[in-house]
C-alpha cells in the first residue's frame, strides 16, 4: 500500500523559512518522479515543484522560483521542499504526490500539511 506522509508545516512570519518533508512507502521510490502541490484558501490546487528520479531535472512554478528548492533522498525515501523568503500568498495546504507536474489518476497523494505565513 502506497503511503505519502507530509510533515514540517506550521506558522511562520513573512520572510521566514520552512522545510517540508514527505516520507514515502510502499512504492519503488527511486523509480518515480515526485512533486509538491498546494491549495490556498478559496483557490484550486496548483503545481509547486517537481523532481525526477535522479534529481537532475527540477521544475518550479514561477511564483516560487528562487525561493523554493525541491530535493530528494532515494535512500531514505524522502522528498523535501525547502521554502525560503516565505510570503503570505504562500499560505496553503501543501501536498506531495507521485509523478511530476501533470495530475494523473494513477498518482498517489499525501494528506497535506498546512503552511501559514503571517504578514
Amino acid at each position: 500500500q502506497v503511503q505519502l506522509v507530509e510533515s514540517g508545516g506550521g506558522l511562520v512570519q513573512a520572510g521566514g523559512s520552512l522545510r517540508l518533508s514527505c516520507a514515502a512507502s510502499g512504492l519503488p521510490f527511486s523509480a518515480v518522479a515526485m512533486g509538491w502541490f498546494r491549495r490556498a484558501p478559496g483557490k484550486e490546487r496548483e503545481f509547486v515543484a517537481s523532481i525526477n528520479r535522479s534529481s537532475d531535472r527540477k521544475s518550479y512554478t514561477d511564483s516560487v522560483k528562487g525561493r523554493f528548492t525541491i530535493s530528494r533522498d532515494n535512500v531514505k525515501n524522502l522528498v523535501y521542499l525547502q521554502m525560503n523568503n516565505l510570503k503570505p500568498e504562500d499560505t496553503a495546504v501543501y501536498y506531495c504526490k507521485t509523478g511530476g507536474e501533470a495530475e494523473l489518476t494513477i498518482d498517489y497523494w499525501g494528506q497535506g500539511t498546512q503552511v501559514t505565513v503571517s504578514s
